[in-house]
């Protein structure tokens, strides 16, 4: 079985987060998405299900913490090239994320963005030296 990683994350507006993700090219499976939660479709083992306050709390002891004022997770994903990295950037900026941290260090290059909801969120590529 091959896993699968389900990324849950509380947000204020459905509807505002889900055209944030979209906006950078990620589909939406419709099949497990309504007006509380939208299933967003970012490679075939990962999906980032975007839950109003009321439904994440279905699932959660506690308070739900509020990304704009701590970060207690950064989510990372790879790219195919530095212009990859640039690119998904530079569309999160453009659909109401915020621009953060650039790192260089030896063959990573990544830069970061929290999304409307201040989640964090990294993008890096890795220049992978040849095996042989």
């Amino acid at each position: 079985m091959n896993r699968m990683i389900f990324v849950n994350l509380p947000v204020k507006d459905v509807g505002t987060s889900r055209s944030f993700y979209t906006g950078l090219g990620f589909g939406v499976n419709e099949d497990f998405s309504d007006d509380r939660c939208a299933c967003v479709v970012v490679s075939e083992s990962i999906y980032v299900m975007l839950l109003d306050r009321g439904r994440f709390a279905d699932f959660v002891d506690g308070e739900i913490g509020d990304a704009t004022q701590a970060t207690s997770v950064i989510n990372c994903l790879s790219a195919s090239s530095r212009a990859e990295v640039d690119e998904l950037v530079l569309a999160a900026v453009a659909h109401g994320g915020a621009e953060g941290r650039q790192t260089e260090e030896g063959p990573m290059y990544g830069r970061s963005f929290a999304d409307p909801d201040g989640h964090a969120w990294e993008v890096v590529f890795m220049e992978m030296p040849d095996a042989g």
